[in-house]
């Protein structure tokens, strides 16, 4: 072929260095942000923040349970324990009465408590070490689920340890706080816990009969089965059913070590003057700016400066997308505030449906870029802190045509069923008939999925006497 030269105009988009940390910092929650920027401060000197570090702290809200100091360490003990026994939990060296800034009690782990407990019986040092061998093989709920045969094959031979002599030491376990700790089933624990009682009147000795043989039937809510195993009526079955809730199933819990888990929000929604306004939050956003000795020295460098300029131009970049990031997210919140103010004033129960599409139509934005924006960012509000990406979800159709929000339909189940007769709870069909009802058409097996995700259990589950 006979070479030619043609030409040819075509279009292609370029994602230049200060676009993709622009995406990459709205994608980032305000936790991977601050830990990206912290970075980004070490590597570039003509980058600082514009506080001091003491105001760089940030006003966290917990999620799940409030924050617990570490651990205590075990130090040995002269008591008959071996050392690995004589567990207590002292306080971190070097910490003053006089001189101690406010912090969180200590919470001694389930092993610390009942060490502790062991360390003060009058007991031999063998049934001590045995004793302690329990604990060491509980859970965190308190139950040991290790056979007896298992822990003693475990043993050297020369330790001349049997079933029997593990036997007595775990009755020796099962006599120490918490109440229940060392059983090896849920019956056994709630046993344990109604023999631990004072009273014996016949409410207890059913509830003890009923929490030895047939737990089952009562979790199952199989009542017909079980007064034809006790013999009791209907009254007597309720009061040994009300005691047995009373009960703790889980004793070891609560010196189980909780992780703390926070949220910054990035928005602030409040209703000013009947309106309600989106405010970003001052404590998420960085004060960044670009060192003015760093900036000097680079201006004065005519020639061989063209490193400083760089390190000034990736700084000037960084602050930049950072304040981006904020408008946007700011933007994104606004539109989800306008749209679902009836859920700010009234709960789940008007909630608006609503998809990324709706948003990114409004705010003139590409659909990925509000998915960016809603995930891992989180909005404080009066009812609550929510992730933004909690306002959106599906939709059912009405009977008047529009649409009901997913999460409306959970609300409405939700107060349903608090609100049902309990010895005849509503079945997922006569749920749906209550919501056709009212205009929303729901087929009985969404009402399951949404009774499920609610985990709320089937009406033969949550009948009672």
């Amino acid at each position: 072929m006979k070479p030619t030269l043609q030409f040819r105009l075509s279009q292609h988009l370029t994602l230049t260095p200060q676009l993709q940390q622009a995406i990459r910092l709205l994608q980032l929650s305000t936790v991977e942000l601050n830990q990206e920027i912290e970075r980004l401060l070490a590597d570039n000197p003509a980058l600082e923040r514009a506080e001091t570090e003491d105001e760089t702290a940030v006003a966290r809200a917990p999620v799940d349970g409030a924050a617990r100091s570490g651990e205590p360490q075990a130090r040995s003990d002269t008591g008959e324990l071996p050392p690995e026994y004589g567990a207590a939990w002292p306080r971190p060296e070097g910490e003053d009465d006089d001189d101690r800034g406010f912090s969180l009690p200590d919470t001694p782990t389930l092993r610390d408590h009942l060490i502790e407990q062991l360390r003060l019986t009058n007991l031999s040092a063998r049934d001590r070490v045995l004793a302690g061998l329990l604990i060491d093989a509980l859970d965190e709920d308190g139950y040991l689920t290790q056979s007896l045969e298992e822990i003693a094959a475990l043993l050297p031979p020369e330790a001349e340890v049997g079933v029997d002599d593990l036997a007595i030491a775990l009755r020796h376990l099962q006599n120490l706080e918490p109440v229940g700790v060392g059983a090896r089933t849920p019956s056994e624990c709630l046993a344990l816990q109604l023999q631990a009682r004072d009273t014996d009147d016949a409410t207890s000795r059913l509830a003890l009969t009923i929490a030895e043989h047939h737990l089952e039937l009562l979790a199952a809510h199989d009542y017909v089965r079980l007064r034809a195993a006790t013999g009791a009526s209907d009254d007597a079955l309720r009061a040994a059913q009300q005691l047995i809730r009373g009960l703790n199933p889980r004793p070891g819990a609560e010196f189980a070590k909780l992780e703390a888990r926070y949220v910054i929000p990035d928005v602030i929604v409040r209703k000013v003057k009947g309106v309600w306004r989106t405010a970003l939050n001052p404590e998420a956003m960085p004060k960044l700016r670009i060192h003015r000795l760093y900036a000097e020295l680079a201006a004065g460098r005519a020639n061989g400066g063209a490193a400083l300029g760089a390190q000034l131009q990736e700084a000037r970049w960084l602050i930049k997308n950072v304040q981006q990031r904020f408008d946007t997210i700011l933007r994104v919140a606004q539109a989800i505030v306008e749209r679902q103010r009836h859920f700010l004033e009234h709960g789940d129960v008007a909630m608006r449906p609503m998809v990324l599409r709706e948003i990114a139509a409004v705010l003139g934005l590409h659909e990925s870029t509000i998915s960016r924006v809603t995930t891992q960012k989180y909005m404080a509000t009066p009812r609550g802190t929510y992730e933004l990406k909690y306002f959106f979800g599906s939709h059912v159709a009405t009977d008047s045509g529009g649409a009901a929000s997913g999460k409306a339909i959970r609300a409405l189940i939700r107060q349903l069923v608090a609100a049902e007769n309990a010895r005849l709870p509503l079945s997922d069909a006569r749920i749906s008939q209550i919501l056709a009802q009212q205009g929303i058409v729901v087929a009985r097996r969404t009402v399951a999925k949404y009774r499920e995700s609610l985990q709320i259990p089937p009406a033969s589950q949550r009948k009672s006497l």
